[in-house]
């Protein structure tokens, strides 16, 4: 992009779109639409410099993304969705890919039959969920969440889902009631983490992942603050049983 294109936010939204996969037609569609809130394939045509035959195909794509509505009616007509939902879908979108591409490059890495294990820390809660939603993504048997209604995102769901549709067992804990009825929509599965006790204030998340991956969220000294995060994978994993132990985590879990 040259310097006097970024004074162009039309330009600058084709481009943006463009890396986030759309065509450049589709690009040119949407953009066009955002000005035109409603337009037909003529109107789209005559000011985004798309062919109308090819705006119809544009426009599919749009709306197999989520960021176009068609309006039933003679001709038809198209309406782009707001610019926080497209903010929302395409970054929901990013969050995906790069959660496979995460949970792929970490199988490729060598592993350790030793036994060894390392801890990592991580800083705010766009990391921490990154983190959970790959160590979801690979597991093998088991997943153990133990948090509140707040710290289970519509991405970590998504991704809990897709571990129970392959024959994972998801056991949950920490969740108000209404919170597991929704997810029984989601998670058919679903199961129960009884513990023998409330958590510490300071600990607001706790996952296990196969009985040896774990990542403890926890705010230093205000239960409000800005969420922190140790993580550790390998067995044996002593911080999935010192955690296990602190929050009172029984070791056999009931299934509803």
């Amino acid at each position: 992009m040259s310097p006097d294109s970024r004074s162009d936010p039309r330009a600058v939204a084709i481009e943006q779109l463009e890396a986030f996969r759309l065509s450049t037609y589709a690009a040119r569609t949407f953009t066009a639409l955002s000005t035109l809130r409603s337009a037909t394939a003529k109107e789209v045509s005559d000011v985004a410099d798309v062919p109308r035959t090819r705006v119809y195909d544009a426009v599919n794509e749009l709306r197999e993304r989520g960021l176009v509505d068609v309006q039933q009616s003679s001709p038809q007509r198209f309406v782009a969705v707001s610019a926080e939902t497209t903010r929302r879908r395409l970054e929901a979108d990013t969050d995906r890919r790069l959660s496979l591409l995460s949970a792929a490059l970490d199988e490729l890495n060598p592993t350790d039959d030793s036994g060894h294990h390392e801890i990592h820390q991580l800083d705010g809660q766009s990391a921490i969920v990154d983190r959970l939603v790959t160590l979801v993504a690979t597991a093998d048997d088991e997943i153990t969440y133990l948090a509140g209604d707040d710290d289970l995102s519509e991405l970590l769901v998504e991704t809990l889902a897709a571990a129970a549709d392959r024959g994972v067992a998801v056991r949950l804990g920490g969740l108000s009631a209404d919170r597991r009825r929704e997810l029984t929509d989601s998670i058919p599965t679903l199961g129960r983490v009884p513990t023998n006790g409330e958590s510490p204030s300071v600990v607001s998340r706790l996952l296990v992942v196969d009985g040896s991956n774990t990542l403890v969220g926890f705010r230093r000294g205000n239960p409000t603050g800005d969420e922190h995060a140790i993580w550790s994978t390998g067995e044996p994993n002593s911080l999935g049983l010192l955690l296990g132990s602190i929050v009172g985590l029984d070791s056999v879990f009931e299934t509803e």
